[in-house]
């Protein structure tokens, strides 16, 4: 069937009142001229044009059994961005039984993604239609609300398409195509926010952001991921509420600042947070970097160096084949997170200098703990506290002239974390002396030129003493237990300081060791 989009209004902006702000919403990027919205048109027109032919199948199932159908949200509004999107979620005025029974005709295999919550999901095979696989999520109209007390929506289904978009959580979101006849559907002139890059409630954000918090989240996600800026209306109504967040599960706002993180544009998301107040409850250790600057701009603004860390670290991450493929949740965490001990660790020395003496010890176990509360999965938490942690490590070495055993330690403590810790440590260089930056970049290069030749000569991402534990017991007539382990560790130093040794010579030194203990 061909692609027919009819406009049902023509997509206008009122004008909305300007509430209270704590700071002027200067967050995301206003286009120095509006899109065309013809050109928008076209460009959904194109990727609408690509649907697969089983989603109008699905739409027309639908129709012949007296209900509506149609798409919406995130594939709507990717569509007039020029992104055919994998996801397809539609919503219906049929019930989730009702659903249930004709996805159950339409596709191959059909699950309950949460009924209560009005959700069926389906998947039909391409191998048996001639095609690529075809999932869809379809959830009966609802609305959402929040018990101010509670931690979960309460449901209720509605029964029209546009109260259904009503509840969503901005205009650009709020769009719909009708299936299978492909007739648009704006009633929150959502296109025409699409095309002046504004984030907007469709109803008053006070009472979208009080149903569900969780959207205030979300606006600095669209933000990072879109570069729309939050509209005047909606930044006072997060700013008046942004202790309500509090009341969302940790796992659900971990979610959505993971996808800030991994957006294209984090800093955009990031600036929403820490203007609106957001930050303050679900990550208050980045506002608290914002230090106060004295007259003689003795230490940097942490705030914006941490901002710009994290632009660099992401601008050194690598495709798909690389060493640190992106986006790279680990590495932009570390990036962002590597300073938060300086807060804590600031002194005002004799003389007028300032220290932040260990701030990457203390940031290691802030930035755990925080990680830890944020729900993040154990691997997650303890390398951005191993990154933190080991950022200074390479201060010093253009001075210092590391030895081979200090470069070993560098490259073994960094374990699995090398390649990171390589682009987190580059990103950390933010000075604007450009001798001084240069001098770091040709220092850091030395070093790993350094850790490329032992790496040929040692195999140096798997560092083992010269003898096991087996060939230990064995030359000492020991069984296993903790002395072994003591034997081990004093080889393995060995090993660090002087490089390989020889079995033979492995086996002198812990001869000698042990006669020296005894």
């Amino acid at each position: 069937m061909p692609a027919t989009v009819t406009t049902r209004r023509v997509p206008t902006a009122p004008r909305r009142p300007v509430g209270r702000s704590r700071s002027p919403p200067r967050i995301g990027r206003v286009p120095d001229e509006p899109l065309s919205l013809i050109a928008l048109q076209k460009r959904a027109l194109g990727v609408l044009a690509s649907l697969p032919s089983d989603a109008l199948e699905l739409g027309a199932a639908f129709r012949d059994a007296g209900h509506e159908l149609a798409l919406v949200g995130g594939p709507v509004r990717d569509a007039f961005l020029g992104r055919v999107s994998s996801d397809l979620d539609f919503t219906t005025s049929a019930t989730p039984d009702e659903t249930e029974a004709i996805l159950r005709r339409w596709g191959d295999a059909h699950w309950d993604m949460g009924r209560e919550f009005g959700t069926i999901g389906a998947r039909r095979f391409g191998s048996r239609h001639g095609g690529a696989d075809v999932v869809v999520e379809v959830t009966t109209y609802r609305t959402d609300a929040y018990d101010p007390s509670s931690r979960k929506p309460e449901v209720v289904f509605g029964d029209t398409l546009d109260g259904d978009l009503s509840r969503r959580d901005f205009t650009v979101n709020s769009m719909a195509v009708r299936l299978p006849e492909l007739t648009f559907v704006d009633p929150f002139d959502g296109l025409a926010d699409l095309a002046r890059g504004v984030l907007r409630t469709p109803v008053d954000p006070r009472q979208s952001f009080d149903d569900d918090p969780l959207r205030m989240m979300r606006a600095a996600r669209f933000a990072a991921q879109l570069g729309f800026r939050v509209d005047e209306a909606a930044h006072a109504a997060i700013v008046e509420q942004a202790e309500r967040i509090t009341i969302v599960s940790a796992e659900r706002v971990r979610d959505e600042l993971t996808k800030l993180l991994l957006a294209r544009q984090p800093r955009l998301g990031l600036q929403v947070l820490v203007e609106t107040g957001l930050a303050d409850h679900v990550l208050p250790e980045l506002p608290a970097l914002r230090l106060e600057i004295d007259e003689h701009h003795r230490h940097k603004d942490v705030y914006e160096h941490s901002l710009t860390v994290l632009d660099k670290a992401i601008a050194l991450e690598t495709g798909p084949d690389g060493a640190v493929p992106g986006p790279d949740l680990v590495l932009r965490l570390a990036a962002l997170l590597h300073d938060i001990g300086k807060p804590r660790t600031r002194r005002f020395e004799d003389g007028g200098g300032v220290s932040f003496h260990h701030h990457e010890v203390v940031g290691a176990k802030m930035a755990a703990k925080r990680l830890k509360e944020l729900r993040f999965d154990k691997a997650t938490v303890q390398a951005v506290a191993r990154l933190t942690e080991l950022h200074l490590r390479f201060h010093g070495y253009g001075e210092g002239g590391w030895t081979d055993s200090a470069v070993r330690r560098y490259v073994t403590d960094a374990g699995p974390l090398l390649e990171r810790l390589h682009r987190l440590t580059r990103s950390d260089c933010t000075t604007r002396n450009v001798r001084k930056a240069q001098r770091l970049s040709a220092a850091y290069d030395d070093l790993e030129v350094r850790i490329d030749r032992l790496r040929s000569q040692e195999e140096l991402d798997a560092i083992r003493p010269d003898l096991d534990g087996t060939q230990i017991m064995a030359i000492l007539d020991l069984k296993p237990g903790r002395e072994v382990g003591e034997a081990y560790k004093h080889l393995l130093a060995l090993r660090m300081e002087q490089g390989p040794l020889g079995p033979e010579r492995a086996e002198a030194e812990l001869r000698a060791w042990w006669a020296a203990r005894a």
